[in-house]
């Protein structure tokens, strides 16, 4: 088998197996199917010369381990995007021994557009018919044996989230590698018109004989459609020159026959009156169709989606809010407790005071504080957000902003990786990858920050509850979560607003169309939502945040307590910067915690907190009560507290997701550029708020 540079590096343990890759559209359950065959024994990482995530496998077909690769979802081998480049690469060039189509029961006919392009590449291919129990509850049937005739390879049907079909797959796939190739068997062609036939003749004239296992009608094809990339990684593979005699006269020949757009309409038009053939011959639909989702999308995506859309956020700020409090107090004395033991034997060992204090009342107390603040919220909040994406209703959301994201000439897709910001922005900017068009995901990276992190979310909460929310006890936990869902709406708007500048100044552009498909509602998988939401969301991000909070904690040690004539760092800097925290409606030790805080959003408020108290060490109030005596004690006010908010929901992104924008764009320019975008929006709001209200101080 011949592994080229577009495949991902298999490890050790699977060099010597089969491969098989494994292909499908998006949401047909395709990682489901991976997981299932593979499960434990997989492999994860980038492919080579691509920031696009692989996964690799290992699974048992009979008496051999097979090497399951897991490609990107991609709607069609006509690559838009990095994903959709890195399927179409691996199965045309990667050679794979056999390749497995997983396509969606109760959307036969769409599944099959793409099995026709992958039959093109790959002689040995099992399509894989998957959600099956859903079709039988929608009362779709399919005749797998008919299906199976007509398409000349094998066919099954599986439901991956209960096992269904799973072992006969694996059997399935055993015999399709152990079966000896037929030399005079040719890979699956689709039948086009005679005028687009004709145009073919030519190029295949001037082929060379030798294609390294590519069918010459296939390379044919794609070098007439216009399709450079993709010309250029043929040219490179076949050691060809598009641009020379005799394959350039063919080409020029080809195209006076048919243009090259109106030749690649027809093979789509083709390959689409295909499937609609066969899927009309092999699957029944019942004489009423179930119209469930229908209604639900009626709803959701109506008049009513976007209200819905904000009713949901809201109980889920609600939640996260009560949720988090208890955790978060019990967290803080666990630490307190193995605080006294951690200090006890530094002492014992007697550690010197300078390190003592370096290690427990830095490091350790900005660690604990992090982890306190951060984790509960981050519990809560993930598998919440992890239900509705496993439910289908993060696709809805995307469609009900999408208009709005078209009018800002920026990216539909674009809400999606706003979504994921609330998680973490630094995993909004990676998924930010998701957009095809340079322009429109560089807008969506340098606009991601505007909406709030889960980093951010205790610090608003705190502001909110002590200066803004009303009533008591429940009534007290609502208003909370209704203003931090206008302070969300806020930083929506200003997403945009300031998306649409940008299209229409440094980077301008028309917005482009994608295909967004809504996927049935489907029954969460709640142990595994919650297995991924934990491992895969909240202990990565909060893993990350403690690898920068860590020496935060020893830098803001060292800044409590050097001193320079008897004052500390910390407070020589924070009185320099008085009067350009007051300017703002702030102060010079507010502005100081958020230079602080860039490694970490969540310690912010501690930091002001310890510079407040006059203390060298972060310290944790035990209520809300003490904090707000605390800040009161300092000046704080509403308009204080107004301000706060502002600069929390409108600052420069945290440490990690500045490097993550830098590793995303390859460039300092726009990483400079994400960090004072959002950074002048907050001081310039702060400014203007802190202004009016002295302006009405002074008219009063």
């Amino acid at each position: 088998m011949k592994i080229t540079a577009v495949s991902p590096l298999l490890p050790d343990c699977c060099t010597e197996n089969p491969v098989v890759a494994l292909a499908g559209m998006p949401n047909v359950g395709k990682s489901t199917v991976f997981n299932a065959l593979t499960g434990m024994h997989q492999h994860t990482g980038n492919w080579a010369g691509k920031t696009v995530s692989s996964a690799i496998g290992v699974t048992e077909c009979g008496v051999r381990s097979v090497t399951i690769v897991d490609l990107p979802g991609t709607y069609s081998l006509r690559a838009r995007s990095a994903e959709e480049a890195v399927a179409r690469d691996f199965l045309c060039f990667g050679h794979p021994d056999a390749a497995i189509v997983v396509c969606d029961a109760t959307c036969l006919e769409r599944g099959l557009t793409l099995l026709f392009q992958v039959m093109e590449t790959t002689p040995k291919v099992l399509l894989c018919v998957n959600l099956i129990d859903e079709a039988e509850k929608r009362g779709i049937s399919i005749d797998l044996n008919a299906l199976e005739s007509r398409l000349q390879i094998p066919v099954i049907a599986a439901a991956a989230r209960s096992g269904r079909g799973l072992t006969t797959l694996r059997e399935k796939l055993a015999d399709l590698l152990d079966c000896e190739p037929d030399p005079e068997q040719t890979l699956y062609t689709v039948t086009l018109p005679e005028r687009s036939e004709t145009a073919l003749s030519p190029i295949l004239d001037v082929l060379p004989s030798e294609l390294h296992g590519l069918s010459p009608r296939w390379v044919a094809m794609r070098l007439l459609e216009p399709e450079p990339e993709l010309h250029n990684q043929i040219a490179q593979y076949l050691s060809l020159s598009p641009s020379e005699p005799p394959l350039a006269d063919a080409l020029k020949q080809a195209s006076s026959i048919q243009s090259p757009e109106d030749f690649a309409d027809a093979v789509i038009t083709a390959i689409v009156q295909e499937s609609e053939s066969i899927s009309k011959q092999t699957v029944t639909l019942p004489a009423a169709p179930a119209a469930r989702d229908r209604k639900i999308d009626k709803i959701l995506t109506g008049k009513w989606g976007t209200p819905i859309m904000l009713l949901l956020l809201g109980i889920i700020l609600w939640i996260t809010i009560v949720g988090a409090n208890y955790p978060s107090t019990w967290l803080a004395t666990g630490f307190a407790k193995l605080q006294v033991g951690i200090s006890w034997l530094l002492e014992t060992i007697q550690t010197p005071q300078w390190l003592y204090g370096l290690l427990i009342d830095g490091i350790y107390t900005v660690l604990t504080c992090v982890i306190s603040v951060m984790l509960p919220p981050m519990a809560i909040f993930f598998p919440l957000f992890t239900l509705l994406e496993d439910f289908g209703y993060l696709p809805r959301v995307a469609f009900n902003l999408d208009k709005r994201f078209q009018k800002a000439c920026a990216c539909g897709k674009q809400s999606l990786t706003m979504c994921m910001g609330f998680g973490c922005n630094a995993a909004g900017v990676t998924g930010c990858r998701i957009i095809d068009s340079p322009r429109e995901r560089l807008i969506a990276i340098l606009t991601n920050n505007f909406v709030p992190c889960n980093g951010r979310f205790p610090t608003m909460i705190t502001c909110i509850t002590l200066f803004f929310a009303v009533g008591s006890g429940i009534c007290r936990t609502i208003s909370s979560a209704v203003i931090l869902l206008l302070l969300i709406l806020l930083g929506i708007f200003t997403t945009f607003g300031i998306s649409r500048l940008l299209s229409h100044t440094v980077l301008r552009g028309v917005p482009s169309s994608f295909t967004l498909e809504l996927p049935p509602y489907r029954k969460p998988q709640i142990g595994r939502v919650l297995v991924r939401s934990l491992f895969d969301r909240t202990i990565f991000v909060l893993g990350r945040a403690c690898c920068v909070a860590a020496p935060a904690g020893a830098i803001i040690w060292i800044f409590a307590n050097c001193t320079i004539d008897g004052q500390s760092l910390l407070t020589l800097c924070a009185n320099a910067l008085e009067p350009f925290g007051k300017w703002i409606g702030l102060d010079g030790t507010i502005v100081l915690a958020f230079l602080l805080g860039f490694p970490a959003n969540e310690i912010v408020l501690p930091i002001a907190l310890m510079q407040y108290t006059a203390g060298n060490t972060l310290i944790e109030m035990e209520n809300l009560t003490q904090i707000q005596t605390v800040l009161t004690q300092n000046g704080w006010t509403q308009i204080t507290a107004l301000c706060m908010l502002l600069m929390i929901l409108f600052h420069f992104p945290c440490s990690t997701t500045c490097l993550t924008i830098y590793k995303e764009t390859k460039s300092l320019r726009w990483t400079i550029a994400a960090f004072f975008i959002p950074t002048l929006i907050g001081i310039i709001l702060c400014a203007a708020v802190s202004g009016i209200f002295r302006l009405l101080c002074c008219i009063g």
